[in-house]
């Protein structure tokens, strides 16, 4: 009858547990939301962004944003971020809106308070991953022109536009997912 090295196995791990270094919370990356990246939408041009009311940072909002599509009335993903001065988070919003809600991107800083808040405005599925952190990052960058005259000339230009930026961001899930 051979002996059962159970209780010295786990006698071993929790030892070896207990010397490694407590996991940290990290920031999602790209590789994150692949697994969240729609195949199917409930209506055409249907999105996803993240979602969530006053977190205490990125992480903590992405964490828990719900994974469901956006208001047909909504277009694009809003993001606001205010930070201390030290740029410590002390809350991040997230949500699907109307263009009227991306019109005022940017930074402002209240002073009295000590505290600076970032607002910034995305377009296409889960685009608002990151955080505005400074005036560079709190902008309003959309996929397509706003104003109907500054459209590309030729339809089969844009749509070869198009059709490889899905493919390059189809590549570099694959390649992720590797």
């Amino acid at each position: 009858m051979a002996s059962q090295p159970t209780p010295a196995w786990v006698l071993l791990l929790s030892l070896l547990a207990s010397c490694l270094p407590a996991v940290q919370p990290r920031d999602f990356t790209v590789k994150d939301i692949v697994y969240l990246h729609p195949s199917t939408t409930p209506y055409p041009h249907g999105f996803k962004c993240f979602t969530c009311e006053k977190a205490a940072d990125n992480y903590e909002c992405n964490r828990w944003a719900p994974d469901v599509y956006c208001p047909r009335g909504t277009r694009y993903c809003f993001s606001q971020h205010m930070m201390k001065v030290t740029g410590e988070s002390v809350s991040v919003t997230k949500r699907c809106v109307p263009l009227e809600d991306c019109l005022y991107t940017g930074c402002t800083y209240v002073k009295h308070e000590g505290y600076k808040i970032c607002t910034s405005c995305c377009e296409g599925s889960i685009c608002n991953l990151a955080l505005p952190r400074n005036t560079t990052d709190a902008v309003f960058t959309t996929l397509s022109p706003l104003n109907k005259t500054q459209r590309l000339s030729h339809p089969a230009l844009l749509t070869a536009v198009s059709c490889g930026l899905e493919l390059s961001l189809e590549l570099v899930f694959l390649l992720i997912s590797c």
